[in-house]
C-alpha cells in the first residue's frame, strides 16, 4: 500500500464513528471515558462484548458481528490502515455492534475494566518464533494475566493459527499453568467436530493459506 493510500484511510479512520484512536496518554492516563462504560458510552447497549486482538482487515471482527447481531465486537490492531476496510464495511452496511481500537494491545487492561470483557479472538497472531521475540508473543504468560484482568470469569477465549508452533507453544502453556482448556484440533478444516464457526469465517490471508494446505490450528480455552 503506497503511503499516499495509506495517509487518505488515516484520515477518513479520524471520520468514522466507530473508530477510536488514542494517545499512549489517553490509554495510560484513562482520560479516554470510554474504560468501563464501552457498553453505555459506546455501544450503547448492555450486549456482550467481544475482543479482536491483532484484528488485520477486520474481516474476523465484522464477520463474527454479522453472525452475532445480540454481541458487540471490538477490533483491535496498532495498524489502522488495515482495519479501515472494516470499519468502512462495518459503517457501509449500518452495524451498530461494532468498533475498532488503533492502540497496542500490551494496553488493553488500560482501556476495558475489569470483568468487562465476555470473550476474546486472537486470529493469525504473528508466532514470534526467536526467542528474544517471546515478549511479544500473544499467548505468553504476560498476555494471559493482561486477559484475565478484563474478561469475566467464565469468558471464554479463542487462538486460531497456521503456526503450528503458536498452537503447540500456547497449549503446554495453558496446561502447564492449570488452564481449562474446553477444545483443541491441529487440523480444524479436516474434523468434523470443528466448531462450525471456526470454519465458517476466513480471513484473506486464511484462504491463502487453505489453498497452500497449510492446516489450521484452534484452541478454546478459559483461564483460572
Amino acid at each position: 500500500m503506497g503511503s499516499k493510500n495509506k495517509l487518505k484511510r488515516f484520515n477518513e479512520n479520524k471520520t468514522f464513528e466507530n473508530v477510536v484512536e488514542p494517545t499512549r496518554d489517553e490509554v495510560l492516563n484513562n482520560t479516554l471515558g470510554f474504560k468501563g462504560k464501552w457498553n453505555e458510552k459506546f455501544f450503547k447497549n448492555n450486549n456482550p462484548i467481544v475482543l479482536e486482538l491483532g484484528c488485520g482487515k477486520g474481516e474476523y471482527t465484522v464477520g463474527l458481528a454479522k453472525q452475532y447481531p445480540d454481541k458487540n465486537f471490538i477490533g483491535i490492531d496498532i495498524k489502522g490502515a488495515r482495519f479501515w476496510r472494516g470499519a468502512k464495511t462495518a459503517l457501509e452496511e449500518g452495524m451498530g455492534n461494532v468498533g475498532f481500537i488503533r492502540t497496542q494491545i500490551e494496553l488493553i487492561d488500560h482501556i476495558f475494566e475489569k470483568e468487562e470483557i465476555d470473550e476474546i479472538w486472537i486470529t493469525f497472531p504473528d508466532p514470534q518464533i526467536k526467542y528474544k521475540r517471546t515478549k511479544h508473543r500473544l499467548t505468553n504468560h504476560e498476555f494471559l494475566q493482561r486477559y484475565k484482568n478484563i474478561i469475566k470469569p467464565e469468558g471464554i477465549l479463542h487462538l486460531k493459527t497456521d503456526s503450528e508452533f503458536m498452537h503447540g507453544y500456547t497449549l503446554g502453556l495453558l496446561h502447564g499453568e492449570g488452564h481449562e482448556v474446553l477444545y483443541a484440533n491441529h487440523n480444524v478444516y479436516h474434523n468434523e467436530g470443528a466448531p462450525e464457526i471456526v470454519t465458517k469465517i476466513q480471513t484473506f490471508y486464511e484462504k491463502q493459506y487453505l489453498e497452500e494446505n497449510k492446516p489450521i490450528t484452534y484452541i478454546r480455552f478459559k483461564l483460572n
